[in-house]
């Protein structure tokens, strides 16, 4: 009781104060970073860390695959200890994510661009090469499709393999392999991908504006009767399962293509191949940012937090001719590398009123 009495007679920035020592008394126990979230950034992080805890003097941060969802939803849920110090996200945070940290006291996040990635269609090295529109893919993989006969309305997607929707393609079984809801490459996919595909019906397009509810719905629900297969957030395991099934395919980061090539191939999406330079000077369109989120209240808490920001955001890292280029990132152009180093190096906040 005499705890009560004692806080409640004390004002908001007093208590505060004791809040953020007891956080730095905790930090104690804790001597390393952790980092949750994005599996597309999750090799790019942990490439990072392992080259910082080898040069720094700092112990290797603890990096997990959670998807971009699941670690904003714990990146969320508090400072302290107890609570992941950096988000990685294939996407950029929603609206109501960063006003869910801001309601359980994340107050102050740093957003961080490390670079750029495509968004793959791959297939098995066995299989026939083949090029698709958007178009093809919304056709293939939505729940609702427009009715064939060319009448403004929805029927239940009656497409079984990819020749019933477009003459050019094989008479192959539709089976996609794909991340789970909680993937921002699953968002950026939908958003990417099946907007713009859904967008080739003049009358869904106009949705977008006239009812934008309807048009995400159309656009955004995936069909569930096995044509769409979710596989988790195990990028490797759809590499696995393509090379099993050569009819397959599989939606993943470009930088699993790359690592994979012996295995498998990227699908030309609108008659160009995901490559490197065509994801780079933006010829191959399904390309997405990928980020860092990072407590600004943690920064002076947990040892080495700047320091793996540094090594993050150095040119031997994520410049044009860095170690992570050579994973699969594709670095952003040098004026942009120039900012985001700077808003990192100021621990600039993100607004939640900005996004």
């Amino acid at each position: 009781m005499k705890g009560k009495t004692f806080f409640a007679g004390l004002g908001v920035a007093a208590a505060l104060t004791i809040g953020a020592a007891t956080f730095n008394s905790n930090a104690i126990a804790r001597d390393y970073i952790t980092v949750v979230g994005s599996s597309t950034v999750y090799p790019f992080a942990t490439v990072v860390a392992e080259q910082f805890g080898k040069t720094s003097g700092f112990k290797t941060p603890k990096i997990e695959s959670t998807g971009t969802g699941g670690g904003m939803k714990l990146f969320c849920s508090g400072v302290g200890v107890q609570h992941p110090d950096i988000a990685n996200a294939s996407r950029r945070i929603k609206k109501s994510e960063c006003e869910t940290c801001d309601k359980n006291g994340v107050k102050e996040i740093i957003e961080f661009k490390v670079g750029y990635d495509g968004i793959v269609l791959g297939a098995s090295k066995k299989s026939a090469a083949m090029n698709i529109t958007r178009k093809d893919l919304f056709l293939a993989l939505a729940a609702n499709v427009p009715e064939p006969s060319g009448a403004e309305s929805l029927v239940p997607n009656p497409y079984k393999t990819w020749k019933d929707i477009n003459p050019s393609l094989p008479a192959n079984k539709i089976e996609v392999l794909g991340p789970p809801p909680t993937s921002g490459t699953r968002d950026a996919f939908l958003e990417l991908v099946m907007e713009v595909g859904g967008s080739e019906f003049a009358w869904i397009k106009a949705l977008e504006k006239a009812d934008k509810d309807k048009f995400k719905s159309i656009c955004h629900t995936i069909r569930e009767d096995g044509a769409y297969v979710e596989a988790g957030e195990n990028d490797n395991l759809i590499v696995q399962k393509l090379d099993a099934n050569s009819n397959a395919f599989g939606i993943f980061g470009f930088s699993f293509l790359d690592q994979n090539a012996d295995k498998i191939q990227g699908t030309s999406v609108e008659g160009i191949a995901p490559t490197f330079e065509a994801i780079a000077d933006g010829k191959y369109t399904v390309s997405r940012p990928l980020y860092l989120y990072v407590k600004k209240a943690h920064v002076d808490v947990i040892p080495g937090m700047k320091e793996y920001l540094k090594e993050f955001s150095s040119e031997k890292a994520w410049g044009e001719d860095g170690y992570l280029s050579e994973k699969g990132l594709i670095p952003m152009p040098e004026d942009e590398r120039k900012s985001f180093s700077n808003d990192v190096q100021t621990l600039k906040a993100l607004p939640c009123g900005d996004l």
